[in-house]
């Protein structure tokens, strides 16, 4: 699939979800003597035109760092989904107070129920599902850092009350803040396999 202009080549790669991820796709383009314009999470652009056996390193060199350059326009969608919420939920000060469904549908220019459906079919999980699971992530973030309390972790995380964010954490974890705030062992997942288990592959690639 022919997935650039002329003098510009955009990959799309799916579980760099990071700054670190960043980096060592930047090392990897590096070696491979390629010249980026602009690097974002799950997207790359460089200057070169590339020849299919480049692809192919490009490929084997992404696989060999953990990440997988993605073809279809379906897997470029949904890894641009979830990337626009692991960015709002992890790497934003506050998360946005509009519909997000309404942000998604605008940011992506795709009906919702579109994106919605087609994400559910993919992932095993629906769109509002992947969210909850980043959001309760990086509740646990903020509780193991120690800078906010539970009322201020509630407000920064958009829930309408302590009440709200506690009920939804007890559901996802089977704790509540203040007993995973004393445990010693204080789990957390990495943002790449966060709504994978439900992958219909099962797991990674």
């Amino acid at each position: 699939m022919e997935l650039f202009k002329k003098n510009k080549l955009k990959l799309y790669i799916k579980y760099m979800v990071s700054n670190r991820c960043k980096i060592v796709v930047k090392e990897d383009l590096k070696r491979l003597g390629l010249h980026f314009i602009m690097i974002d999470l799950g997207e790359v652009e460089i200057m070169e035109n590339i020849s299919e056996e480049q692809r192919e390193q490009i490929k084997i060199a992404l696989l060999n760092s953990g990440f997988e350059l993605l073809d279809s326009k379906r897997a470029v969608l949904i890894e641009k989904i979830k990337n626009i919420i692991i960015e709002m939920v992890h790497h934003s000060d506050e998360l946005i107070k509009i519909n997000f469904s309404n942000f998604l549908s605008e940011k992506l220019n795709h009906d919702y129920t579109y994106l919605a459906n087609l994400f559910s079919a993919i992932q095993g999980m629906t769109i509002e599902q992947f969210i909850i699971a980043h959001k309760i992530e990086r509740i646990k973030e903020l509780i193991i850092y120690g800078e906010l309390n539970i009322t201020e972790i509630a407000w920064k995380m958009n829930y309408s009350s302590v009440a709200h964010l506690s009920n939804q954490f007890k559901k996802m974890t089977g704790l509540t803040p203040s007993h995973f705030k004393k445990m010693k062992d204080q789990r957390r997942n990495p943002i790449e396999d966060i709504g994978i288990l439900t992958d219909n592959a099962g797991a990674k690639n």
